[in-house]
Formats: structure tokens, C-alpha cells, sequence
């Protein structure tokens, strides 16, 4: 007949604490090297005790099987970490040096830091600003005339509303009264 489940906890009484771990201790052992011998399994097994001392157990070396497990976790991942770091490190720089070519085009474009600019160099420079300047000057034309052409629709709209006002007044002096314009108003 089997035991009852034990309480997990802590065992207080330091002896009964000691001989539970030995047996224990010696039941994982156990089990650890039928594990390996009928699974033909390569199996390592560290045990430190309370008081620091060191238990192990090795199918084929604990320190064989370490380096194993190290190559096989570790590695790749260092690898991989590595590799993306490497990759992000790469794009900074390319950033970075896109960022400093754009800074320097624009002090040249400013024409600030001319001087170590060749005569090809200067060239094409001024072809840009040549270009940004026919750019800029179409562009002025361009709001220039819509803003003339918004000018002449006013003056047209002012020009028939005069007119109307006009077509007003003489049926104003018909009716017996008399507009006359005189300092800076109307009279009546």
C-alpha cells in the first residue's frame, strides 16, 4: 500500500531536513542514470546541498554535456544577437552618413563651406540653384497671377455692383429727393 501525498514545505528539524535529502538525493541519481541507460540519453545532473557541497552525475561527463547544452543554446543565439547588432550598427552608420551628406548640401546650397568643393563640384551646384531659382520665380509667377486674377473678379463684381447702384440713383432724384455728393458723405 503507497504513502499519502507529502506536504511540500521546508523540513525544520535540520537532522530529518539531512537524511530526506540523501535519500532523495540518491533517488534522483538513480533515476537519472536508468534515464540515461534505457533511453540511451546523454543526461547531466547538479546537485548543490544546503550546506554548498556538490552532487553530480554525468552519462558521459557533466562538463561534456555542459559544453553540449552551451553550443547548443548559446551559440546560435550569441550568433544571432550578434548578427542583428552587427546589422543595426550598419544601418546607423548609413544613416548617419546619409544625415551628414544632407547637412553638407545644404550648407553648400546655403553657400556656406564652398571652399573644398571642386570647379565640377561648384558646377553642379549652381545648376541646382539655377534650377530651385526657375522653380522658385514659376511658382511666384503662378500666385502672383491667381492673385491678380482674383483682383480683376473683385473689380468686376464692384464694377456691376456700382452699376446697379447707379441704375438706383436716378429713380432716388425722380421721387423728389436730391443725392448730392459733398465733403465725405451723402446728403440728402
Amino acid at each position: 500500500m503507497g504513502r499519502g501525498r507529502v506536504e511540500l514545505k521546508r523540513i525544520e528539524n535540520k537532522i530529518n531536513r539531512q537524511v530526506t535529502f540523501s535519500k532523495r538525493r540518491n533517488g534522483l541519481l538513480k533515476k537519472a542514470y536508468e534515464l540515461s541507460v534505457l533511453c540511451d540519453a546523454e543526461v547531466a545532473l547538479i546537485v548543490f546541498s544546503s550546506r554548498g557541497k556538490l552532487y553530480e552525475f554525468g552519462s558521459s561527463g557533466v562538463s561534456k554535456t555542459l559544453e553540449r547544452y552551451h553550443r547548443c543554446y548559446y551559440t546560435p543565439l550569441d550568433n544571432s544577437v550578434e548578427h542583428e547588432t552587427q546589422s543595426w550598427y550598419q544601418e546607423v552608420s548609413k544613416l548617419k552618413a546619409k544625415y551628414e551628406a544632407l547637412q553638407r548640401t545644404q550648407r553648400h546650397l546655403l553657400g556656406e563651406d564652398l571652399g573644398p568643393l571642386s570647379v565640377k563640384e561648384l558646377q553642379n551646384l549652381e545648376k541646382q540653384l539655377e534650377g530651385a531659382l526657375a522653380q522658385t520665380r514659376q511658382r511666384k509667377t503662378q500666385i502672383m497671377m491667381e492673385q491678380m486674377e482674383e483682383l480683376r473678379r473683385k473689380e468686376r463684381q464692384l464694377g456691376d455692383l456700382n452699376k446697379q447702384l447707379k441704375s438706383k440713383v436716378p429713380s432716388v432724384c425722380s421721387r423728389g429727393r436730391t443725392i448730392s455728393l459733398s465733403g465725405h458723405g451723402w446728403r440728402q
